[in-house]
């Protein structure tokens, strides 16, 4: 069941400090609550299983998206403060931001102290994983202001995919923020078959492109064969099955 009224329910946590809550850029709501949904469609089958009785299942969008917040809820659950916009920042983890560089961005998400030393190998300043103010994390968190500024000047100097390929020989998560022609280019996309390319007689250069399903079972994408048909494409044949024609 999805209250009416629920799609653009929003917390005031995305954006600026400075600015405006933002939105993200998908359905967040209506794509979490189908996934929670069939997690629960699954769980009712195997209930009906074990005990012969059908389950009925209420969604809302707004219970979905208070369900996902994870460590943002706990922060506020054991702190009693609510968490305040940050832009592209963590709250708990310095350095673990968008960072600038030559040709575009780039984030990274230094994980831990050792990680952090590293990065700062990468960047040709090892003096920053020695100093005191930066030493470990939770000094980090007490000069991330400081510290992301010193960071900044350092990957300015390198273009998004060299650093992106420096970082990850060295075990530092961190990778290119594309845009879709970007994505769609990626070799890990190209090489896991994301991008589809369906027949139908009724798109123009008779194809018709899509996104597959990012579900793999036993090596076996769960690729549609087919596109969406158009409205009443199938009905004739439907109706024959049903012995209605």
């Amino acid at each position: 069941r999805i209250e009416p009224g629920e799609v653009e329910a929003a917390l005031r946590m995305g954006g600026e400090p400075d600015g405006a809550p933002q939105k993200i850029g998908v359905a967040f709501a209506d794509i979490f609550t189908g996934l929670y949904g069939v997690i629960a469609i699954q769980a009712a089958l195997a209930q009906r299983e074990r005990t012969g009785r059908g389950q009925h299942i209420d969604m809302a969008l707004l219970d979905c998206m208070t369900g996902v917040l994870a460590n943002q809820a706990l922060n506020y659950l054991v702190s009693g403060v609510s968490p305040h916009r940050m832009g592209n920042a963590h709250p708990n983890i310095v350095p673990y931001d968008v960072f600038p560089v030559a040709d575009g961005h780039i984030i990274i998400a230094t994980g831990n102290d050792s990680q952090y030393q590293k990065l700062c190998g990468v960047l040709g300043a090892p003096e920053l994983a020695k100093d005191p103010k930066y030493i470990d994390n939770k000094s980090r968190l007490a000069n991330r202001a400081e510290l992301i500024g010193k960071l900044t000047a350092l990957t300015l100097k390198f273009k998004m995919q060299d650093l992106a390929d420096k970082l990850e020989a060295v075990g530092v998560p961190a990778g290119p923020i594309n845009n879709l022609d970007q994505v769609f280019e990626d070799p890990h996309i190209k090489h896991r078959g994301m991008l589809l390319d369906l027949p139908s007689a009724y798109a123009k250069g008779g194809r018709i492109p899509g996104i597959r399903t990012p579900i793999v079972v036993d090596g076996k994408p769960a690729a549609a064969e087919h596109p969406a048909p158009r409205l009443g494409e199938h009905t004739a044949e439907i109706l024959k099955e049903i012995g209605e024609a």
